[in-house]
């Protein structure tokens, strides 16, 4: 029984008929509806709020008390799927008539929802929908009133991670803390005749500047099936084409287009193919873009042409639980902008990371110009057992399917990207591998962690290489430009498959948040780098000019499809993990030396200063390389300027001209004669064009005192060294030299037992003051640093019960020793002592 309307809360949306004249009437359900908190068993008796659709339920009004799951760092550790202590479900509600007879399709779409939908209609359940990241379709046509009769719709939502289905993903983020649910896309009522178009699927032909349309059909056509090419834009007609009827759910066509063009992010130019069944008419936009990669050069491949990425990342479900985001992800007129001041950084391209924003971003992407490597919100990280049993390959390729059939006529879809830094990859290789054969248009895939499934599958990356203890420019003298943060082999065998094209698409691990503040994968690391007392702009000039010269050096190495940061939008909070640039995100203002200096080092000609040291001893002579690349299908021309400074001061100066061929690169040699004065200087490289503002790229060294150099010389690296046990496990040896030797990404271990130590002899006889303690994740609470003539009698000049692990400073008065060791007493966790590098000072 249907139960009596509320008038004060009663909706009435009033429908014209308008498929007696027009083939299809989508109508928008958009808008504000009623909302209620209660049982996921039943509606509730009456609806009390109102809240915007799509949009998410913490925006009702008067709102909820704290709606949706809290997960803190124990859960996150555990995968727990915690409930919302205060109800069950949210159920929506809103009301409408149906003015004329209903018609012979009645088809309801819910875009996105969390957490799962079910639909009643005038009291009859009409379905569910467990997924929570791709379209609920419903089939509403029995349950609805026509002829100005009323209509009560209501759709339920889980409240929590507990109502998702065990087989269901649902969208865990090691660094989320909140999931609020919703129905965060928007809904629609699609209305037509018959035969009625379910799908269709547009294959760009670039070659022949054509369009294969492969049409599916409900109830076959009994009439020739018609298919118009226009200009989406002017509208202007480019080529039309139609099939004689056939009794087939499917059928295809091949329409040429007339002067052609191809869709780039440099011109995004989008036609509108209108099919017609004489019962139904669908509209979908495509363009004329073809995504490839090439296995030989680890390319991506655009149009048949050599293309290189440049872009960022979109957190969405981070930006979900930000302080700041009020309406602004359903807000176009944002979202456009959004995206314009991400082009405005030089970025081509984007990686929707762990989920799917609303409909409508990728209508703007489409429109604007950014290629999209679309990843489905899955993150069950390194463990090789921590794929959920539960999910099986026949479940995964439900949602799969869902998701490949909604977006594969977007032009900014280029990739499709299975999961996110997930080990346990079994499940889903066997699943992408299933369906990928679903897309006509045959892009590539990419799996995560997992291992790449056939040759041309990107193989993702993520060097942090600011994570390591002995981080600085310096070690990128010795990089490759190979990225080896990424990809294994999971738990299947591994399939050589040649060369795979290189996708960075996280580096930096350097985040500020946008109030200046530290979230807590940074505090160590900028306490390591710049000490305890640097200040926010220092901060934000060390993340600004190091990001840039990451971004150099992982550009001009040529080695990789593209290299995208992390990240260009996600949640800003104290107690967060990462965060984005953003001082005032709701006007988009950046971080201005953040934009002013990452942006050059995006620039599609750009430029690389091949110099890494920190510091140089005075009056050395030597000679630098300068690399330029040039992204840009046409010869660049110009000049490069290379200069030494001191402060404002330019000590030295020399130019040279240019010409670097299209997609190639050029390596110039300028000489360097370093002053003799002690103090900090900047080294300057750039792109000199008239008309144009230079591209810079910039190091900054030092020259030093002699007892500067002595000051910062680690006494203990290289030395001998002693341990109480070292750790052996799964075929892997924790050597004792390893926490000596330099290396920030070697670490000793002892066994599991209490005490252990670890002994460094220094050679001979030093005055030291200080201890750094780099720990792994296994570290002491309770430890004594002491020191040693011969090795064997011991004097305590530092004691803790309090040790916190990460990295630990300690102080003392001067002592003249030639041994030293750290002897723990307590260990901080059921695991040993495990030290990635010490460091014994002056």
């Amino acid at each position: 029984m249907m139960r009596p309307l509320l008038p004060a809360a009663m909706v009435v949306l009033a429908l014209p008929c308008a498929w007696a004249g027009d083939a299809r009437t989508v109508v928008s359900l958009n808008g504000p509806w009623d909302i209620a908190e209660g049982k996921m068993d039943r509606p509730p008796a009456t609806f009390d709020r109102r809240v915007p659709v799509p949009g998410l339920v913490d925006m009702a009004t008067p709102p909820f008390e704290s709606p949706g799951s809290t997960v803190s760092l124990a859960e996150r550790q555990e995968r727990k799927r915690p409930a919302d202590p205060r109800r069950e479900a949210f159920w929506y509600r809103r009301t409408f008539q149906l003015k004329g007879p209903v018609p012979e399709v009645a088809r309801l779409k819910v875009h996105k929802a969390r957490y799962g939908t079910k639909v009643l209609l005038n009291g009859k359940v009409v379905g569910e929908h467990a997924p929570n990241w791709t379209p609920g379709w419903f089939d509403v046509r029995p349950f609805l009133n026509g002829d100005g009769a009323p209509n009560e719709l209501l759709i339920r939502v889980g409240a929590s991670l507990a109502q998702v289905p065990a087989q269901v993903t649902e969208g865990w983020d090691f660094e989320k803390s909140r999931y609020i649910p919703g129905i965060f896309d928007s809904v629609e009522l699609i209305l037509s005749g018959t035969p009625h178009v379910v799908n269709v699927q547009t294959v760009p032909d670039v070659r022949n500047r054509a369009v294969r349309a492969v049409i599916e059909l409900e109830g076959g056509a009994t009439k020739p099936v018609k298919a118009v090419v226009r200009e989406a834009k002017s509208g202007r007609i480019a080529g039309e084409a139609s099939v004689e009827a056939s009794a087939a759910n499917r059928v295809e066509l091949t329409i040429p287009i007339r002067d052609a063009r191809l869709w780039t992010p440099e011109d995004p130019f989008l036609y509108e193919l209108v099919v017609d069944t004489g019962g139904d008419t669908s509209r979908t936009r495509f363009g004329l873009r073809t995504f490839t990669t090439d296995p030989a050069s680890g390319r991506a491949v655009l149009n048949g042409r050599p293309y290189f990425l440049r872009g960022s990342n979109v957190c969405i479900y981070r930006f979900f639980e930000d302080a700041a985001r009020a309406g602004l992800p359903w807000d176009r007129d944002w979202v456009r902008k959004l995206h314009r001041r991400f082009k405005e950084m030089h970025w081509n391209s984007l990686r929707y990371c762990i989920g799917f924003p609303p409909e409508l971003w990728y209508e703007i992407a489409d429109e604007e110009g950014i290629l999209i490597q679309d990843e489905f919100p899955i993150w069950y990280g390194g463990r090789l057992d921590g794929w959920p049993k539960e999910i099986t390959q026949q479940h995964l390729a439900v949602e799969f399917t869902e998701w490949m059939r909604e977006r594969w006529n977007h032009p900014c879809v280029v990739i499709w990207d299975a999961q996110n830094e997930t080990t346990d990859d079994a499940v889903v290789a066997a699943t992408l591998m299933a369906v990928r054969g679903l897309d006509l248009s045959n892009r590539p895939w990419d799996n995560g962690w997992g291992a790449p499934q056939k040759p041309g599958d990107i193989s993702e990356a993520h060097p942090y290489r600011a994570g390591r203890k002995d981080f600085s420019l310096a070690i990128f003298a010795k990089e490759t430009g190979v990225p080896n943060n990424g990809p294994g082999t999971g738990r299947r065998p591994f399939v050589d498959l040649g060369r795979p094209p290189y996708l960075i698409n996280e580096y930096g691990w350097l985040w500020i948040n946008r109030d200046g503040t530290l979230p807590t994968l940074t505090v160590d690391v900028y306490k390591r780098l710049l000490g305890e007392t640097a200040t926010v702009e220092q901060r934000r000039h060390y993340y600004a000019r190091t990001l840039a010269a990451k971004t150099e050096f992982w550009r001009s190495k040529r080695l990789c499809a593209g290299v995208l940061h992390f990240c260009g939008l996600g949640y800003s909070r104290p107690d967060g993990q990462t965060s984005d640039h953003w001082l005032d995100v709701k006007e988009l203002k950046l971080e201005p030396l953040f934009e002013k200096y990452v942006k050059d080092a995006f620039a599609p000609t750009g430029i690389m200063l091949d110099f890494w040291s920190d510091e140089l001893p005075p009056g050395d002579k030597r000679d630098l390389s300068v690399v330029v690349i040039n992204d840009l299908d046409e010869e660049w021309s110009g000049h490069v300027r290379f200069r030494l400074a001191h402060g404002a001061k330019v000590l030295a100066e020399t130019t040279q001209p240019c010409q670097v061929a299209a997609l190639g690169d050029k390596r110039l040699s300028f000489g360097l004669v370093v002053p003799d004065e002690p103090g900090r200087y900047t080294l300057e490289a750039a792109l000199v064009r008239s008309g144009v503002p230079d591209v810079r790229s910039l190091r900054d060294f030092a020259v030093l005192t002699p007892q500067e150099r002595e000051a910062r010389r680690n006494l203990a690296e290289g030395r001998p060294v002693k341990a109480s046990s070292v750790l052996a496990l799964n075929g892997q040896t924790y050597r004792a030299e390893f926490a000596v030797d330099g290396q920030g990404d070697t670490r000793w271990s002892s066994e599991f037992s209490d005490p252990q130590w670890l002994a460094v002899d220094l050679g001979a006889t030093q005055t030291i003051s200080r201890v750094e303690l780099h720990w792994e994740g296994a570290f002491g609470k309770a430890y004594s640093i002491q020191v040693s003539a011969d090795g064997a009698q011991w004097k305590t000049v530092h004691t803790t019960t309090g040790g916190a692990g990460q990295t630990e400073t300690i102080r003392f008065a001067p002592v003249q020793a030639r041994w030293i060791r750290i002897h723990g007493t307590q260990r901080g966790t059921p695991y040993g002592y495990s030290i990635w590098e010490m460091g014994v000072y002056h």
